[in-house]
């Protein structure tokens, strides 16, 4: 079988993780990851065997740290069949005229606006419109979660209105640039956020508003979910619907709080402590006069990453159907 070389451009959060399920594929190859700084991400990768590339004025820093490169970042676009672009937010759409250029298929994560590629991706919900195309969003973490659950419930339910708030994390484990440390911050003070339009790139016809906050945690990000539904039902129809989802976990054996459910992705043996699925309180599933309520976690370091590795199967046409991706990209990740 002929496999789809992958490259990476950007490997930090996000970008080691895709690396790595890109890795475990039959049908891909990752051919490279690029790097701009001789940091330890930059050794870790050499140490698992990847091809590193760099800016080509940034060759000598890198050689000058002992680590060999394989080439230029255009040298991998130009080996590759597609290019999962992991830089910084708002950095990555730059990189646009040089992925056309070289005439190869892009993605891009949720920092970038959806007027860059025209097709905003998440697996359950649109796989089909990723079918083919050259450039695609994975939309963020936050907004990956929420499709997940609001897709399901309104094939099922029809959601007549949605209202979440998100509780999210301030940094990354890793991130000591950013707070706050002893605050809570609405974020952003104008309301509605725009995580309700960012879902609407995939569910255009959802009635959402979403407002946020920043708290002082780096673990996990939390979602209270309000929802009115057209047809009527109970927590047990709405907790039947959700069990049937690959990539929700109900949390309940006395886990009452992210910490809990990042100790629980370390207990699974997960990479890095990864939890791939939204993480959903079965027990906070509750019909309220009328109106749906619940929690969910959402781990945004790694969430969309087997969004990625779906994202290049349907762009590249490797897999028409959805629901097979899906199947084919939880197996080999382990989920």
């Amino acid at each position: 079988m002929t496999k789809v070389k992958v490259a990476i451009n950007g490997y930090g959060t996000i970008g080691k993780r895709v690396a790595d399920a890109v890795a475990l594929q039959d049908d891909m190859e990752l051919i490279g990851v690029a790097k701009t700084r001789p940091n330890f991400e930059t050794v870790m990768a050499k140490d698992k065997g990847f091809n590193v590339y760099t800016l080509a004025d940034r060759v000598g820093a890198m050689e000058k740290e002992g680590i060999e490169v394989s080439g230029t970042v255009e040298e991998m676009i130009e080996a590759a069949d597609l290019v999962v672009d992991c830089t910084p937010g708002k950095v990555g759409a730059t990189n646009k005229d040089l992925y056309e250029k070289a005439g190869i298929k892009a993605i891009w994560q949720g920092g970038e606006s959806h007027a860059l590629t025209g097709c905003s991706f998440n697996a359950e919900t649109n796989y089909e419109e990723a079918l083919g195309k050259d450039f695609v969003r994975v939309v963020s973490c936050n907004t990956t979660g929420l499709c997940r659950v609001l897709s399901p419930l309104d094939k099922e339910f029809e959601i007549k209105k949605a209202r979440v708030t998100l509780l999210r994390r301030a940094a990354d484990p890793g991130d000591i640039k950013t707070g706050p440390i002893n605050a809570i911050v609405p974020n952003p003070i104008k309301l509605p956020s725009h995580h309700g339009p960012d879902v609407k790139t995939v569910i255009p016809n959802l009635d959402i508003a979403t407002t946020a906050v920043k708290l002082p945690t780096t673990l996990m990000h939390l979602h209270t979910v309000n929802l009115e539904l057209e047809k009527e039902c109970t927590a047990e129809d709405v907790e039947s619907v959700l069990a049937e989802q690959s990539r929700i976990r109900f949390v309940g054996q006395g886990i009452t709080s992210t910490a809990e459910i990042m100790e629980l992705a370390k207990d699974l043996g997960r990479p890095r402590g990864d939890m791939w699925e939204n993480c959903i309180w079965n027990e906070s599933i509750t019909m309220y006069e009328g109106e749906l309520y619940f929690f969910q976690a959402i781990h945004q370091e790694s969430d969309v990453i087997p969004e990625n590795v779906d994202a290049i199967r349907a762009m590249m046409e490797l897999e028409s159907d959805a629901s097979r991706s899906i199947e084919i990209t939880n197996k080999t990740m382990g989920i």
